[in-house]
């Protein structure tokens, strides 16, 4: 059996490991257990430094080392002393140059990096035909499905504070809840479809699988 822990930045993306990726990693004997970030005010989970973050991952890697720990934090709303946060380029650049400079300040064999590009709506953006089961407006699925098809990947989507995933949701949909629909949309999208939609995404599910 192997274990993953994974560290999740709030509840939704807790339910998220639990709900749509335990039972898919289950079937491989591998046994991911979510463990949602203290860091906010009276204990609560969110990314408000990078030192919180790191003291936390580095003892779960060293109390359990016959484990591995990895991350599902979003890019968008990272604190700004994560590392190389400074970088430059596309999404993918970014994102890879931060995952591969907080891999290497960890620096334990056991620890794998992810940053979530740039946060979980971005996977919600791998089919917004999923929207219609939850919300009766068919401009939301039309408005969703725009925003897409304007970029290359839903995890091209922007990490502007007006345009980011989660912003342009609810700017079509507001009553669109975080927690209480996150993941119920995920599941009624897929993990096939969010994997062939999000290449980021899909490459922290292949470097779990090759875990076995």
């Amino acid at each position: 059996m192997t274990r993953v822990h994974v560290f999740c930045e709030g509840q939704t993306e807790d339910v998220f490991v639990r709900e749509v990726l335990q039972p898919y990693f289950q079937r491989m004997n591998i046994w991911l257990t979510p463990i949602i970030i203290r860091t906010g005010p009276q204990g609560k989970g969110g990314v408000s430094s990078y030192a919180k973050i790191k003291r936390q991952v580095e003892r779960k890697c060293k109390e359990d080392n016959t484990a591995w720990v990895t991350t599902m934090l979003d890019f968008y709303g990272l604190p700004s002393d994560f590392p190389a946060m400074t970088s430059t380029g596309d999404s993918f650049a970014r994102a890879k140059a931060v995952e591969g400079a907080f891999k290497e300040d960890i620096d334990r064999r056991n620890f794998i990096s992810n940053i979530v590009v740039h946060e979980f709506e971005s996977l919600l953006f791998s089919d917004p035909t999923a929207f219609a089961k939850w919300f009766d407006d068919a401009y939301i699925v039309e408005t969703l499905n725009s925003v897409k098809n304007n970029f290359a990947s839903p995890e091209h989507i922007n990490d502007n504070r007006d345009t980011a995933p989660s912003k342009r949701i609810l700017a079509v949909c507001d009553a669109y809840d975080k927690v209480a629909h996150g993941s119920l949309i995920a599941l009624d999208i897929g993990l096939d479809i969010i994997r062939g939609e999000c290449p980021l995404f899909d490459a922290w599910v292949k470097q779990l699988e090759a875990l076995r």
